[in-house]
């Protein structure tokens, strides 16, 4: 079976090898904080997105959804898939930038300047919205729009709000087309995040795994005893698949 997906795209290995050499890998919690400083004040419109082992496995079997990843400004390391990947490879992996972690902290140094979600639907969108204004940025104005809305009703609804922080959760290919999208249409400096789904673990949908199941990298395992039916072909066929191809990238490149 592994071998069906291994040839659906023969040019996977040079997808992974751009892909991971545009990952910025972050290797102190002070590098960290100063991280979260430069993002929180970008120049321009500005696309942030995140690298996991599902992302690797679409953009081997996607080449519009490679575009659209490799296209965003900075893709931050998420993951401990990929730390192994990074591993195999003989690069240090750095911090677990994850999303679900990060844009929290993230959201935080945007308090007091307007701040767009865009991404699920109620009651989970209006639940989120609410643990941002209670919790990570009580100051900031906010505006949203549930994740099934055409891109251009995004575009005009950014273009007329002008938020200094728009966070998407509308999952993998779409967000990151929303946020190319958008980046295209907006002038004025914004950070756009790419969060997956960062809105339905805030708005309680999605349950996080145990601290100690995030502390091992096992969180993955804990989503698919919650969800075995959607997250099947992600987790039971994708991370076979994923180590696969992560070690034949590696024995390619020591070759």
């Amino acid at each position: 079976m592994l071998s069906r997906y291994l040839k659906a795209s023969r040019d996977w290995r040079q997808r992974w090898t751009l892909l991971v050499d545009k990952i910025e890998r972050v290797q102190t919690a002070t590098d960290e904080q100063h991280l979260l400083a430069r993002l929180s004040h970008p120049a321009r419109p500005f696309v942030l997105a995140f690298a996991n082992a599902h992302a690797m496995n679409s953009l081997a079997a996607s080449a519009p959804f490679f575009a659209a990843l490799q296209s965003a400004d900075m893709v931050l390391r998420d993951g401990s898939g990929m730390a192994t990947l990074f591993k195999l490879l003989g690069m240090p992996p750095g911090r677990n930038l994850n999303g679900t972690d990060f844009i929290p902290e993230l959201v935080r140094q945007f308090d007091g300047r307007s701040i767009a979600v865009f991404g699920t639907q109620n009651p989970y969108l209006a639940r989120c919205l609410n643990v941002l204004g209670l919790k990570l940025a009580p100051r900031s104005s906010y505006v949203s729009a549930h994740g099934f809305l055409d891109i251009a009703a995004y575009t005009a609804l950014a273009q007329a709000q002008q938020p200094e922080l728009i966070v998407l959760g509308m999952g993998m290919p779409r967000q990151e087309e929303v946020a190319a999208a958008l980046r295209a249409a907006l002038t004025r400096p914004c950070l756009i995040v790419c969060g997956g789904a960062i809105v339905d673990f805030l708005g309680g949908k999605t349950p996080r795994a145990p601290m100690w199941m995030r502390r091992l990298g096992l969180e993955w395992m804990f989503r698919l005893a919650m969800e075995p039916r959607r997250l099947f072909q992600r987790y039971v066929i994708g991370n076979p698949l994923f180590l696969t191809r992560a070690v034949r990238l590696a024995s390619a490149r020591r070759g």
